[in-house]
């Protein structure tokens, strides 16, 4: 069985069949997702989502882009909001430079109150980053330095030096359906590079559908698409990496097994 463990189910694409959608993951071989919100007025539908579905469970965080709009969010709010049964991460959150939609600092700034909260919860944080390699390693060492705290990349498109540099930190990477792609020939050579323990995978959807659905609204069921192409990078069969993602799924979000 696998695990999508980065969808947007409340997404445009996704929510208006949701129940479709998930029967399907589900026939796939997909028996748990993890919803995720980028914005404050999401997180109520997001947990509903996983209050109503026994598989689902749910993330609160502020992305990048939406950082301007959150400027003034305090850390009392995200530990609040962590207090639910049914939300077992913070984020996504992180640091996006290729569209700059938010100021750097703002983002930077809320950046270390998830990793804060993160830290003060034992709660994963879940990372965006794109552009910002140097900036996302300098805030990720020196809040370790403060205190260890559970994380990881989603998404990987990063450099492999990059890659290198947070698993080094202790982070785990999650790969989407990009690494399908004919122009992922960096990250496909990377991908066996990262440790069993250390890897998921994931779908993003409604983005980011791998090949050979690519154009399409992305499904969590797709995510048995984007696993079967790694495994193949990794010399693993299907049901290798489907059971060592899984565990690590559930290694790294503790707060799902209890």
């Amino acid at each position: 069985m696998l695990v999508d463990s980065h969808c947007h189910l409340n997404y445009k694409g996704l929510v208006e069949e949701q129940g479709e959608v998930l029967a399907r993951a589900r026939g796939a071989g997909v028996d748990a997702f993890l919803n995720i919100s980028t914005r404050q007025s999401e997180w109520p539908d997001v947990i509903a989502t996983a209050e109503r579905e026994p598989d689902v469970w749910a993330s609160v965080g502020i992305h990048p882009h939406e950082a301007d709009q959150h400027a003034d969010l305090g850390e009392g709010a995200l530990l609040e909001a962590t207090a639910h049964p049914r939300v077992v991460a913070i984020g996504e959150t992180g640091l996006d430079y290729y569209y700059d939609k938010s100021e750097r600092d703002i983002q930077k700034a809320l950046f270390r109150r998830h990793i804060s909260v993160a830290r003060e919860t034992g709660l994963p944080l879940i990372i965006h980053t794109r552009d910002a390699e140097e900036d996302t390693v300098e805030i990720l060492a020196e809040e370790m330095g403060k205190g260890a705290f559970p994380a990881l990349i989603h998404c990987f498109t990063a450099t492999a030096g990059f890659g290198r540099r947070v698993l080094e930190l202790g982070l785990t990477i999650s790969l989407s359906g990009i690494i399908t792609f004919k122009n992922a020939r960096e990250l496909q050579e990377f991908a066996p590079e990262i440790p069993q323990d250390r890897l998921l995978v994931e779908t993003d959807s409604p983005f980011l559908a791998p090949v050979p659905f690519r154009g399409r609204t992305c499904e969590p069921a797709y995510v048995r698409n984007t696993a079967e192409f790694v495994a193949g990078l990794r010399g693993e069969s299907l049901d290798q990496l489907a059971a060592y993602t899984t565990r690590n799924f559930r290694a790294l979000f503790s707060k799902v097994s209890t």
